[in-house]
């Protein structure tokens, strides 16, 4: 099947596919892996314990880290696909782009500040949160969203192998003790940084981009022309990450650990599907007639990588030291969870969002995420571990399912 899609396509954007693909999907694949590689170890040297504090901060990281994206991984890509033959829209775009994360980054930081210090339990771990929050600096400056536009992801795997390389080997190396469980998000986020770094220098020697003042009123239609689209990436984290952090407020930061361990499984699935859907994204924007080749492609895709986890659980929880009784029904409902995850991507940012039909999807994201954010609470509260997987499971079956129905309808 994929030979067929591949098929459909001349033979240099084929190529461009497939070497973007394999660039991020290395890229991805490694940034999961490198957890995956260290998270035994941080386990047995820190704890479940020790290690859902360090989840429970990234989770509230998270929503900060979607509002300083503001969608530009969207928009600004799209932007990019369609201007990368104009030099002075391409400096316009990176302007506009810059300017609107500076903003959002200095209102996160203060916000994150008044939250950490209005509350107890975070305000004993404000160090954490401390170094957990110089990650949003490493994401306002890493321009992926540039190089996914210009379709050359190779520079984003460059930039990230080696830096997350130096990451592992530090963990190792650093961590020895529970005491030294802050140190992991300290790294991760000086990782981040520094791959920002690196990506702006080359923005500005090798595509020679130059940054623009922007009056406000600019800088306001930007906030406005992208709010639809923000909502739609944000939206989701009111079931999706909310899962994890009322899971650390209503439980334990142990039970979250193990919830972040299985979780972290399945987002290996979730990563090969956002690589396919962020690959395939500007070349579907520049030809629509090869979508349905990519969906039949994503279907087999996903129901493959819904098998795989539960046929192998014996060995993931003995790798990851998971003996919760618990831990074989989360790892199934997630595992559920994931095709339905496929269909949102396929039909929601490969079709609707593609086609200008940004709305309809941030409609359909808006009430399948107030609905998890309503049904969080009490699911969690009654089945804890487990209601956690399931207000995830559930979301995402009326988000996907949703979209596949009303393509159904009006798509074909």
């Amino acid at each position: 099947m994929i030979k067929d899609f591949l098929n459909k396509i001349n033979s240099k954007d084929g190529r461009s596919l497939l070497e973007n693909f394999f660039s991020l999907g290395a890229l991805q694949i490694i940034n999961l892996l490198s957890p995956l590689l260290v998270l035994p170890y941080m386990i047995r040297t820190v704890g479940f314990e020790k290690y859902g504090i360090l989840v429970l901060a990234s989770s509230l990281i998270t929503y900060f880290s979607s509002i300083t994206d503001y969608s530009f991984k969207i928009t600004a890509t799209r932007d990019v696909a369609v201007f990368r033959d104009s030099p002075k829209k391409l400096d316009l775009i990176y302007s506009r782009v810059i300017s609107v994360k500076s903003l959002l980054l200095i209102i996160s930081w203060i916000l994150i500040a008044i939250i950490v210090y209005s509350y107890q339990p975070f305000y004993e771990e404000k160090l954490v949160y401390s170094c957990s929050s110089l990650m949003l600096l490493g994401y306002v400056l890493f321009p992926e969203w540039y190089f996914q536009g210009i379709e050359k992801m190779k520079y984003i795997t460059f930039l990230n192998v080696g830096i997350k390389l130096f990451f592992t080997i530090c963990i190792f190396v650093l961590i020895k003790n529970p005491e030294d469980y802050w140190k992991y998000s300290l790294l991760n986020s000086l990782g981040y940084i520094g791959a920002g770094i690196i990506g702006q220098y080359i923005l500005m020697k090798k595509y020679k981009l130059k940054f623009i003042w922007l009056k406000m009123k600019f800088v306001k239609f930007c906030l406005k022309e992208n709010f639809p689209i923000f909502i739609n990436q944000f939206i989701p984290n009111l079931y999706n990450n909310t899962s994890t952090f009322l899971l650390g407020i209503l439980t334990s930061t142990q039970i979250v650990g193990v919830y972040a361990a299985i979780k972290k499984v399945i987002d290996i699935g979730i990563t090969i599907i956002n690589v396919s859907s962020r690959v395939i994204f500007p070349y579907l924007n520049r030809n629509k007639n090869s979508f349905d080749y990519y969906k039949k492609t994503m279907m087999v895709i996903g129901l493959v990588l819904v098998i795989i986890p539960v046929i192998f659980h014996d060995l993931i929880f003995w790798y990851l030291d998971i003996i919760d009784d618990s831990a074989l029904r989360v790892l199934i409902i997630l595992s559920i969870g994931l095709f339905f995850f496929m269909l949102y991507n396929v039909f929601g940012m490969n079709y609707f969002i593609v086609n200008r039909m940004d709305r309809l999807v941030m409609k359909n994201t808006i009430l399948a995420s107030l609905i998890g954010l309503i049904t969080c609470f009490p699911l969690i509260h009654y089945f804890g571990l487990i209601g956690a997987a399931l207000n995830l499971t559930i979301c995402r079956f009326i988000m996907g399912g949703s979209l596949y129905y009303k393509y159904l309808r009006i798509g074909k």
